[in-house]
């Protein structure tokens, strides 16, 4: 026979890829910081190589205006001995250099001017030669690439101050070492920095994303110890220093972990509870059955009594599954709910109508004190049920007194119902047990009433899976007083038609 416990390769590979929500958020935060950096950087850079560029080649078109202006003055042809004499800072001394702006401009190591004659002939190079002119415009500013570095090379034309005739041509070139140098520095700086924060933000996301994780990390565990042991006591540490969303999440999962553990006890408790309450009936009839199976049977008496015994024993486990069933629809009413409204105040009225006339040996007192009509959901069959095992409850366990008192009454928020009998009471003890599945206070008493000891928990389990709250007061001795309150409906709506039959 194959089976399918072998697993495919895909999710073997599936496995071997898994990747800690640390990591990919460590990752996460440090590309998103990589890419708004950059982008910053990138803006930086452009802003700051624009505006220092932008002086660079003012500079140019300055040094340019001002040779055109000093070679142009006198109506002559340019000579070399004229042009170095108005341009080469070599004969002067530091303080003419200084106080001239031409040879200060042209002592600059970034700046060589050149000057060429009308016949585009060299004349002079502040620094090498004078090669021979551009092949370009003779009236130019531009950009130049040399070797991945930026150039500004202008080329202008001298002319007179009078005529306008052209009498030669100046050329400026910037190398813009001091320009290329800043900006490689800055480009360096930049991608440091990016570089930087992204290890810096990927660091800091992990230790945020390790510290975030820690109860997703703890949930982990906890979830692991009660796989292996179901009914471990395990649970996710609660930290009340950070409160947000996994904090909350924390105290769900602890009280779903809670709930589920109480089920399980509750689940437990009942199968043994059943068992035991079931134990006994079984023993009984199977002893009746063999007594009749051995002799019994030809016994008219015995016959009689073993068949009396074992009917009441079968009614009494028909009562008992019957009440298992209403149990489970109790249970089933928490989860659902329903849109059904009831009038608390009708019901109460039948109810103590139907046991005025199903005990007429006892005396019944109702106290309304209601304020108009007091509405509420709750499916009314669920509300008659609550009443009825109530006042059974309060019929069964009479003493002398046989008198029962049934209030009724509403405030702002709740429909209010008591039931009151002056029986045996219950003590402390007895008090936190008495809404227990199977829990009877007197059970040689129950049994003969025919109780089994769910009708209190059936109860409890209707009335607060409609939001209502059951308590109780009890002395020994004197009685007892079960108390219900349901929520009643804020907005005002109309009571369905019932019959009170």
């Amino acid at each position: 026979m194959i089976t399918n416990d072998l697993e495919t390769p895909s999710e073997n590979n599936n496995k071997g890829r898994k990747i800690s929500l640390k990591v990919k958020w460590a990752a996460a935060v440090g590309l998103a910081i990589f890419i708004t950096f950059a982008i910053f950087s990138i803006v930086i850079f452009s802003s700051i190589s624009n505006i220092l560029l932008h002086k660079e080649v003012d500079n140019v078109h300055d040094t340019v205006t001002v040779i055109q202006q000093r070679l142009g003055r006198p109506e002559k042809t340019l000579t070399s001995e004229f042009v170095a004499e108005q341009l080469d800072p070599a004969p002067r001394d530091s303080k003419a250099i200084y106080q001239d702006s031409v040879l200060m401009r042209l002592a600059q190591q970034d700046t060589t001017v050149k000057v060429y004659d009308q016949n585009r002939q060299g004349l002079f190079a502040s620094r090498g030669r004078a090669t021979s002119f551009p092949k370009q415009d003779t009236d130019v500013l531009k950009r130049e690439h040399i070797f991945g570095k930026i150039h500004l090379m202008g080329i202008r034309p001298i002319k007179t101050a009078n005529t306008n005739r052209t009498i030669g041509y100046v050329e400026v070139t910037n190398n813009l070492r001091d320009y290329n140098h800043a900006m490689l520095e800055l480009r360096i700086v930049l991608v440091v920095v990016v570089l930087f924060a992204m290890l810096f933000s990927a660091v800091i996301g992990y230790l945020l994303a390790n510290r975030f994780l820690q109860p997703i990390e703890a949930m982990k565990q906890t979830i692991e110890a009660i796989n292996v042991e179901p009914n471990s006591n395990v649970r996710i540490p609660e930290t009340r220093r950070s409160q947000d969303e996994l904090s909350d999440l924390v105290i769900a999962f602890n009280e779903m972990l809670n709930r589920i553990q109480h089920y399980f006890e509750q689940q437990d408790q009942f199968v043994s509870d059943v068992s035991h309450e079931l134990r006994t009936p079984v023993a009984i009839i199977e002893g009746h059955l063999q007594l009749l199976n051995r002799w019994g049977k030809d016994d008219p008496e015995v016959l009689s009594e073993s068949l009396a015994a074992s009917l009441q024993e079968i009614l009494r486990m028909k009562n008992l599954i019957q009440e298992m069933l209403d149990l489970t629809r109790a249970d089933q009413a928490v989860t659902q709910g329903t849109t059904e409204v009831t009038d608390v105040g009708k019901v109460v009225l039948q109810n103590y109508h139907n046991f005025e006339m199903l005990y007429p040996e006892f005396t019944f007192i109702l106290d309304d004190d209601l304020h108009g009509q007091a509405l509420v959901n709750i499916n009314r069959n669920h509300l008659e049920q609550i009443m009825i095992i109530l006042l059974d409850n309060a019929v069964k366990y009479s003493t002398t007194r046989k008198e029962i008192h049934i209030a009724v009454a509403n405030d702002e928020r709740y429909a209010q119902v008591a039931v009151q009998d002056f029986g045996e009471g219950i003590s402390e003890e007895d008090k936190k047990k008495v809404f227990h599945r199977f829990y009877r206070v007197d059970k040689a008493r129950s049994r003969e009433k025919g109780g089994n000891g769910l009708g209190l928990a059936i109860a409890q389990q209707l009335v607060e899976g409609y939001d209502g709250n059951v308590s109780l007061e009890s002395s020994v001795g004197h009685g007892s007083v079960f108390r219900i309150e349901l929520p009643l409906i804020r907005e005002t709506k109309a009571a369905p038609e019932e019959d009170a039959d």
